[in-house]
């Protein structure tokens, strides 16, 4: 019964994420992906209860990860990866925040006090980076999202194999 509610639970993930990405809010029909990864735009974003709100430096298109580990497969985590210095905390957001950690403890799953939600966190892949929740950035920035899959439970080939190290690298590209 457990498996049959968890392949449900996937697949509906799964569709819930499929649906919002194709929406209009992320079409890119017509630009071809050297284009759509060149302009740079800052989203805004944060949790639920707006305690926690923050600011990003990324691409209007981005490429999100969508984990498969035991918290990110729990939390339905997807999420795109910007190096550290691109996203800044606003205002007194940093009071509402408290951190888990587990396993290796080296990715800091950061979530608001208040509401719950993980608008991003430290994540172990890029330790000199943020993973933010693409379902958390405000409406109007984003204009097309890639997801890819990561896989969590084998993370080290996953790593390896993904290339996923080079998103919080900074790139030399122009704000729009």
């Amino acid at each position: 019964m457990l498996l049959f509610m968890i392949e449900v639970l996937t697949y509906f993930i799964d569709s819930l994420l499929a649906s919002i990405c194709s929406s209009e809010n992320y079409a890119s029909e017509g630009l071809e992906s050297s284009e759509m990864d060149s302009k740079k735009v800052v989203h805004s974003g944060g949790c639920h209860c707006r305690r926690v709100r923050w600011k990003v430096e990324a691409p209007a298109s981005v490429l999100v990860w969508k984990c498969d580990c035991s918290n990110c497969f729990m939390r339905g985590n997807a999420h795109f990866i910007v190096p550290a210095e691109k996203f800044e905390l606003l205002g007194d957001s940093k009071e509402f925040l408290t951190t888990y950690t587990f396993g290796t403890h080296t990715a800091k799953h950061t979530f608001c006090k208040i509401c719950g939600i993980t608008s991003f966190y430290i994540p172990r892949s890029n330790q000199d980076g943020v993973a933010v929740s693409f379902m958390c950035v405000d409406p109007g920035t984003l204009t097309h999202v890639e997801i890819k899959n990561f896989d969590g439970k084998n993370w080290e080939n996953s790593y390896i194999e993904s290339n996923i190290a080079s998103c919080s690298k900074v790139q030399n590209e122009e704000i729009v």
